[in-house]
């Protein structure tokens, strides 16, 4: 659900600091950048440039923290492809931002035995505690963004989330105050 805010309040979504989406947009891919040698070691390793199309979307993600428009524009351009096709790859995965979320992503697992768990009260203790006040919205201070995911894959360690990479099992609402200590 990494797709955008679903408030039903119409709470507004306030970008992370490090997104200004009033300015002109600067290319990831420029010659001689990180971003740019990394893409074409990534290519060498690929039979065809659409092949490599989720690990350059994958980039541009943790170059800016989301992918817009002209990001998927700039991949479809690099990559030779249409930019219909690129958005169609980065709307389909949940993977992917389509608006920018804190620096501190955080994903908690909310299927049936993580529910019996506790799962929702974690949700709750996440929402509060950060200050995100819904699914989806990002803190005012741009440090956090909490959504509900179907299946972590780690039934018997309920509840597990992830914040950004990192996968944590057994999350209570006792434990939600030091992890957001660890992740400030």
């Amino acid at each position: 659900m990494s797709h955008g805010p679903s408030t039903a309040d119409g709470a507004v979504l306030h970008a992370a600091p490090h997104d200004h989406l009033d300015e002109p947009y600067v290319p990831v891919f420029t010659a001689g950048s990180a971003s740019k040698t990394t893409l074409d070691d990534i290519l060498s390793r690929y039979p065809t440039r659409q092949a490599a199309l989720l690990p350059a979307l994958w980039l541009v993600q943790g170059e800016r923290g989301w992918i817009s428009e002209h990001a998927m524009k700039e991949v479809a351009d690099v990559l030779g492809l249409t930019a219909a096709y690129v958005k169609g790859v980065v709307t389909f995965y949940t993977m992917y931002h389509l608006h920018p979320v804190g620096k501190w992503f955080i994903q908690v697992c909310t299927t049936s035995c993580c529910n019996c768990m506790g799962a929702e009260d974690v949700v709750k203790a996440f929402l509060q505690q950060t200050g995100c006040g819904d699914l989806g919205v990002t803190s005012a201070d741009g440090r956090y963004t909490v959504i509900e995911v179907e299946c972590l894959g780690a039934c018997g360690f309920a509840t597990p989330i992830m914040i950004n990479e990192d996968f944590i099992e057994s999350v209570t609402v006792e434990k939600v105050p030091a992890l957001l200590k660890k992740y400030a």
